[in-house]
């Protein structure tokens, strides 16, 4: 009896890697040695999730309740998702000397977001030489901080657990309260945010930086994404700073140097990190509104954030700009937008916003919290942020399981979703053109 071979897209490949690593961190945190007391399956399932798709989301509190063990299976779960679990596999191919296919280039290619299958070998060696270098350095640095006040091993512990979640856009700490004690620490703020900056702006971004040292060599997308994210964190800097100002429960009861750290700390890492500086859970409703869009929108492509990209909602914008100015073509920086490019950033927006939509439709439900931090939770999930206002430790069976397929959809892209799903199909046969009203 002959049996068929299963043949499995690239994206479908990958969903299925995700998801096998996803179980196997499922198992190993409900292994007695990490936790301190009994973990349900659905919680450890929520934390391997939240920490595979470098998330940060906890149904329980993973600082007091998870062992030495279960950390160390959070963190390598972390550092898999965040550089992408088929790059390590690469890895190992290159270190063994195996010869790398045209299926595994077009897998990485996949993983990574690349638009051509060249350079995609260099890209992941780069890969890791940028990420570990950076996240061993963090770690000396952090250490400065955390070594006198825990003890040598203990601050190098935490230093080491730190400097890989912030660099992988994680949001997972040891305090129970995340960084809050750490509001106006100059050493934790700077090292925290350093690493969620260069986790965030993408590793074309970086390759790009390190081979041509000159902002005007640069790509566009570079460029795009370098002065993108000064400007957003900026600005988003500006309006916590004032909108928060006199809230009590957030910035009011610090002092001035305090407010602009914590400003800070949190502009960075709403975009896709997770950490946080100052209580979230009474935030007022703009500054609330303004963080929705901070995780809607998210960090760079080939980055370890999630969110629909901050390149994707630029082009949309400025696609925007140009029809209201009645041009043809869309233009940036002396340069010419493909169709083609506009058409995958819609994809992404539309089918975001319905996954959003859906999530939503179903917490207010099954949930019972206002409006505001049931749609907080899902984008937080989406964005692959990991912040909250106080619902994931509420989450119903439901909620958790629909908390947990947003992390998934978010970290692996709803477009790749959609793609491992659908049939492709390649039109052969071009039809007559017919205009129909819109507006």
């Amino acid at each position: 009896m002959k049996t068929r071979a299963i043949h499995l897209s690239p994206s479908q490949l990958l969903i299925l890697v995700f998801f096998t690593a996803i179980l196997l961190g499922t198992c190993l945190l409900k292994l007695p040695i990490a936790s301190y007391h009994y973990v349900r399956w659905i919680d450890a399932l929520f934390t391997a999730t939240s920490a595979m798709t470098v998330t940060g989301l906890s149904t329980i509190d993973s600082a007091k309740e998870y062992t030495l063990f279960g950390q160390f299976v959070i963190i390598t779960l972390i550092q898999l998702g965040g550089l992408g679990i088929v790059s390590f596999a690469l890895l190992i191919f290159i270190m063994l000397g195996k010869k790398i296919g045209l299926k595994e280039r077009i897998l990485i290619q996949q993983s990574l977001n690349q638009t051509s299958l060249g350079g995609v070998i260099k890209l992941v060696r780069n890969l890791f030489l940028f990420s570990f270098m950076i996240e061993f350095i963090a770690m000396l640095f952090l250490s400065i901080r955390w070594i006198p006040e825990y003890g040598f091993w203990k601050g190098v512990f935490y230093s080491f657990f730190h400097s890989i979640s912030a660099f992988n856009n994680a949001g997972f700490a040891l305090w129970s309260d995340n960084l809050i004690r750490y509001v106006g620490d100059p050493i934790v703020n700077i090292g925290i945010t350093g690493l969620i900056i260069l986790g965030g702006i993408g590793f074309t971004v970086m390759s790009d930086i390190w081979y041509k040292k000159s902002f005007r060599k640069l790509s566009l997308h570079s460029k795009i994404m370098i002065i993108g994210t000064i400007v957003t964190n900026l600005l988003a800097m500006a309006f916590i700073f004032f909108l928060e100002y006199h809230n009590p429960h957030t910035l009011g009861h610090l002092s001035t140097p305090n407010k602009l750290w914590a400003s800070y700390f949190q502009a960075v890492t709403t975009r896709t990190a997770g950490f946080e500086t100052m209580d979230l859970n009474d935030l007022k409703e703009p500054t609330a509104l303004l963080f929705l869009l901070l995780m809607f929108v998210g960090a760079g492509s080939a980055s370890t954030g999630g969110g629909i990209k901050l390149t994707t909602f630029i082009v949309i914008v400025i696609s925007v700009i140009t029809f209201i100015k009645g041009k043809q073509e869309i233009v940036l920086a002396k340069r010419t937008i493909a169709t083609s490019i506009l058409l995958k950033s819609l994809a992404i927006f539309s089918i975001a916003l319905l996954a959003i939509f859906l999530a939503v439709f179903v917490l207010c439900i099954t949930e019972k919290a206002p409006f505001l931090k049931v749609l907080f939770e899902v984008i937080s999930a989406f964005g692959t942020v990991g912040l909250t206002m106080g619902l994931t430790t509420k989450l119903t069976m439901i909620g958790k399981l629909i908390i947990v397929m947003m992390m998934f959809i978010g970290k692996l892209g709803p477009l790749t979703l959609a793609v491992s799903i659908a049939k492709s199909e390649q039109a052969s046969i071009r039809y007559p053109h017919e205009d129909i009203l819109t507006g």
